[in-house]
């Protein structure tokens, strides 16, 4: 329940907070007034501004940050590796060039979403990381969990590279500039449909984490202890990384490519609350939707009269941060 009010108060101030403040009672009248039918007095243009741009825009970084922090979550328990998360994987990578494949190459000639085109490409970019790892002794499981790494990474700039051909190719100029900017992670076009779409989907990896906290508490002694257990190994691992591809599919093709948000924000968890998932999900999912939020503000107000690619911040606060998560590590004795 605490945290249920924390969330809310952080999507009230991302709401409140922009280049145009808003007072926390407008904002809370107009919720009023749309959800309750309500007949307070508002200036048209706020109760625009909140109810069409801003409380939208703040649900769907919230969704977006709690997806990614689970999913970068899940990948570091299953591989046993503190660098694993969908931006290093390979995944978001994919992802990207699904979305512009379908938007700007035409694939599937409009039968296929930019979301389901995201979701096969983040499928392929992992399946071919799984397959390149495994050639590289990485055996049939996810037991190497440097293969895979390595594999992630020459996985995400083959696939960084196919958008930016599929760009280059098919985009013209004021298209490329936007794909670009989308790229980069872009919140400006979060409208309802967008939240109909990043809620359910969000709850589905926060619900699976929470389903599958033992079994991800047994994988933090290997896959061989975890089987011994009477952990599914396979079944597990199978579930586990689909429904990371979904989450982070879905959220690349409504913000577009955010990076340091899985890999830090589940050290971050552990730091509070500790190592076991029953707890770790949960926290996760809270600070990484606070986390998107305060991003998104900052981006929206850090140079008046320009809006900044959400990615920027993300990679200004999550490198320093990783960095002393790293220095602290290599202190504990």
């Amino acid at each position: 329940m605490l945290g249920i009010m924390a969330l809310a108060v952080a999507v009230l101030a991302g709401t409140c907070i922009g280049e145009t403040p808003i007072a926390v009672g407008t904002v809370l009248q107009t919720l009023s007034n749309k959800i309750l039918g309500s007949t307070y007095a508002i200036d048209p243009i706020d109760m625009g501004i909140i109810w069409n741009y801003r409380l939208p825009r703040a649900i769907v970084a919230a969704c977006c940050g709690s997806g990614l922090a689970i999913s970068g979550m899940v990948l570091q328990s299953l591989l046993r590796n503190a660098l694993a998360d969908p931006y290093l994987l390979g995944i978001s990578a994919g992802a990207s060039t699904g979305a512009v494949a379908v938007t700007v190459a035409g694939l599937g000639a409009g039968a296929i979403s930019m979301s389901l085109g995201a979701f096969a490409g983040a499928v392929a970019a992992f399946l071919m990381v799984a397959v390149l790892a495994r050639a590289a002794g990485g055996g049939a499981t996810l037991h190497g969990t440097t293969q895979i790494v390595l594999a992630g990474i020459a996985g995400s700039q083959l696939f960084n590279a196919l958008t930016s051909f599929i760009i280059t190719k098919s985009a013209n100029a004021e298209q490329a500039r936007g794909i670009m900017f989308w790229l980069l992670g872009n919140l400006s076009g979060a409208r309802w449909p967008d939240v109909w779409l990043a809620v359910p989907i969000a709850l589905v990896g926060l619900s699976a984490c929470i389903w599958y906290a033992r079994a991800l508490d047994a994988f933090a002694f290997g896959a061989e202890s975890a089987s011994s257990l009477g952990v599914p190994v396979r079944r597990v691992q199978i579930v586990l990384i689909g429904l990371t591809a979904l989450v982070t599919a879905v959220m690349v093709s409504i913000v577009g490519s955010i990076g340091f948000v899985g890999l830090v924000i589940p050290h971050a968890a552990r730091f509070l609350v500790g190592v076991r998932h029953g707890r770790l999900g949960p926290a996760a999912a809270l600070i990484g939707a606070a986390f998107l939020i305060a991003a998104d503000v900052l981006s929206r107000t850090i140079i008046p009269g320009q809006v900044l690619p959400i990615g920027v911040i993300t990679a200004l606060v999550g490198a320093p941060a990783f960095a002393l998560i790293l220095l602290r590590g290599r202190r504990a004795p």
